[in-house]
């Protein structure tokens, strides 16, 4: 039988705060440390909760918006000047407490502030102490739709194990933009195009070895989880260079080989108007275990509950690494496209892995296996209450 009881301490959220964040004007959500389940009509509200959390991770939260966008406005659509979220957060026995907000001057710049236990700081800091996870419903096509969402949806996984790998893709998209930039002028400076190449090979390397690293641990957590309601899979990359990373390569040989690469095919991106080669053509291939089918192939079915495996295998692997917190797990409407024996075993491996989990869903029924392991909120344009 399967041990369901916490094993170690665990990441909790223990108050929300918001004001003036989406359709919220203000708010106050306490909790306890248990699952929080938060259910009511589409568009009432609930979604942006989720997305207020995520807010706390690096990057721009699970809906991918700009910061400003995330201002409410009012019934006649004035926009406010300003949002803020706040929360406690239990770290095994010790309390920590999270902000982040904007604010917008008279001429319409935007400021934003981080601050952990009173002081200011960057928002990538706040990573070290929170890795989230989520699953929202546009992520269900991810195994049929083009590679570019399967390169998202790893990338989101590996920052959880790696905050810094966000990092590293944002200057390796902006080194990239700049070079297909200079190639398209013509006659572009050597020295230029050297440095920015330099700076591509730097970042690519280290996303290469991240995506390896996390995708290895993902997979053992996999294979070492019980045979269920969720499939296992057999995951791997398809990437050059991360194959090179697989193979243990050294950092600084990945490196020289991307430059050697981006050097050779200038002539060739210039014509394409493009960069035809990197780790930003990187693929994640899913393989449904028992059926020996790829993911794309398998029912809509089989898909959602191949992607929820993997969501809980990489909460999982995250639980077993030494060096990284234990992660919140957001799943949005996850609950709603399984039936009954499938919710009951989605919120069994969501205790056995001990933390704290949000779940969003049209109706509280959905949540009844659930029992006393977790918090009811219902959620009603803007007003949160619980029960």
């Amino acid at each position: 039988m399967t041990d369901l009881s916490p094993r170690r301490p665990h990441v909790r959220l223990t108050r929300l705060a918001l004001q003036d964040f989406r359709n919220y004007a203000t708010l106050q959500l306490r909790l306890d440390g248990r699952h929080v389940c938060l259910y009511g009509a589409n568009g009432s509200g609930k979604t942006n909760l989720m997305e207020a959390v995520s807010m706390l991770s690096p990057g721009r939260g699970l809906r991918g918006a700009e910061f400003t966008e995330l201002i409410r406005r009012d019934a006649e659509g004035q926009l406010a000047r300003s949002w803020a979220l706040s929360a406690d957060v239990r770290d095994g026995d010790i309390d920590r407490k999270l902000g982040l907000s904007l604010e917008l001057d008279e001429q319409g710049k935007s400021k934003r502030t981080a601050r952990l236990d009173g002081v200011n700081t960057a928002q990538a800091d706040l990573a070290e102490l929170m890795r989230i996870i989520w699953l929202t419903p546009s992520m269900d096509r991810v195994f049929v739709g083009p590679a570019g969402d399967r390169r998202r949806f790893l990338d989101r996984q590996v920052m959880a194990h790696f905050p810094s790998h966000g990092t590293f893709g944002a200057a390796y998209e902006k080194a990239m933009r700049q070079r297909n930039a200079l190639l398209e002028r013509g006659r572009a400076d050597p020295a230029w195009l050297d440095a920015l190449e330099l700076g591509m090979a730097s970042a690519g390397a280290a996303m290469a070895i991240h995506r390896v690293d996390a995708v290895r641990v993902m997979q053992e957590a996999i294979l070492a989880r019980p045979e269920g309601a969720f499939p296992k899979a057999l995951i791997d990359l398809d990437g050059q260079f991360e194959t090179h990373a697989a193979n243990d390569m050294p950092l600084t040989d990945i490196e020289q080989e991307i430059v050697s690469q981006l050097r050779e095919n200038r002539s060739r991106d210039q014509a394409a108007g493009r960069t035809s080669q990197g780790v930003h053509r990187t693929d994640l291939r899913v393989i449904h275990a028992p059926k020996g089918l790829p993911a794309d192939q398998c029912s809509t079915g089989e898909q959602k509950a191949l992607l929820i495996g993997l969501i809980l295998a990489n909460a999982q692997a995250l639980f077993e690494r030494d060096f990284a917190p234990s992660p919140l797990l957001l799943l949005d409407e996850a609950a709603a496209h399984l039936d009954s024996d499938r919710r009951a075993a989605l919120y069994d491996e969501l205790a056995a892995l001990g933390g704290q989990a949000w779940l969003t869903g049209t109706d509280r029924s959905l949540f009844d296996a659930f029992g006393d392991r977790a918090q009811r909120f219902e959620v009603s344009e803007g007003v949160v209450r619980e029960g």
